[in-house]
């Protein structure tokens, strides 16, 4: 973990991995056709990689296709007044011999509605990267202090 600037802490790469475990929703970003999709998806870690389950469709055609895609997932703990985020940038690839469907289908990751979700991809990261700040009160960002009584006119 590394101080920087304005109170914002960069995370290393364990304590990013710690973050993603204590979380299961997350976004997928890529480029369909030069143009930038986000996805939402609920996702698991697993052996240093997130994997997701999707249907047949753009999310799974515009993830495995070859290009790197990015994974972002964020957190917010009141108690603590801190925000995190952590951010995967690597190449997904469908899960597809039958030992590896096998062994994701154990995992505890299942669709959150009734479609059908029947293909699995894992993202593996080149990059790790994260940080944790203080979420500051909204009246810091006030541009002119309030007056009592003040009058605009």
């Amino acid at each position: 973990m590394t101080k920087a600037h304005h109170g914002i802490t960069v995370l290393d790469v364990h304590e990013c991995w710690d973050l993603l475990r204590q979380t299961e929703v997350g976004r997928l970003a890529m480029s369909i056709h030069d143009e930038p999709e986000v996805f939402p998806i609920n996702f698991i870690v697993d052996r240093g990689t997130v994997v997701f389950r999707t249907a047949q469709g753009t999310k799974l055609v515009g993830a495995v296709e070859g290009r790197t895609v990015a994974f972002e997932a964020d957190g917010y703990q009141p108690e603590a007044g801190e925000a995190w985020s952590v951010i995967i940038k690597g190449p997904a690839t469908e899960i597809e011999r039958n030992h590896d469907v096998f062994e994701v289908m154990h995992l505890p990751l299942f669709p959150w509605h009734a479609a059908p979700k029947h293909h699995f991809v894992r993202i593996e990261p080149r990059v790790v990267s994260g940080r944790r700040f203080h979420v500051t009160d909204k009246s810091s960002w006030e541009i002119l202090p309030r007056t009592a009584g003040a009058n605009p006119e």
